[in-house]
């Protein structure tokens, strides 16, 4: 008598399984991210307030300022814009 039949009707082979879920996890790999640009986001993009020359010359007074040391950060500024912030992210 012959314990380990493979040719028997109802017959489970747990490794097929085993394959055909590692199947599933490759096709899912395969899948690509898209990213879409909205046109308000691409408008924002096209329609600058500032040109890059004038831009690069405030970049470059901002460094003078910070190497000389007289860069000035008002404190107040900087908290009624992270107040907003801080109100809506908080942890409950």
């Amino acid at each position: 008598m012959k314990i380990n039949e493979t040719n028997r009707i109802g017959g489970v082979n747990p490794y097929q399984k085993h394959a055909e879920f590692r199947g599933d996890e490759v096709k899912k790999a395969r899948q690509k991210d898209e990213v879409q640009i909205s046109a308000a986001a691409k408008e924002m993009l096209t329609s600058s307030k500032i040109t890059n020359a004038e831009r690069s010359e405030r970049i470059n007074e901002l460094k003078e300022s910070v190497s000389s040391g007289t860069y000035h950060v008002e404190a107040g500024k900087v908290a009624e814009k992270l107040l907003p912030y801080l109100r809506n992210n908080r942890p409950e």
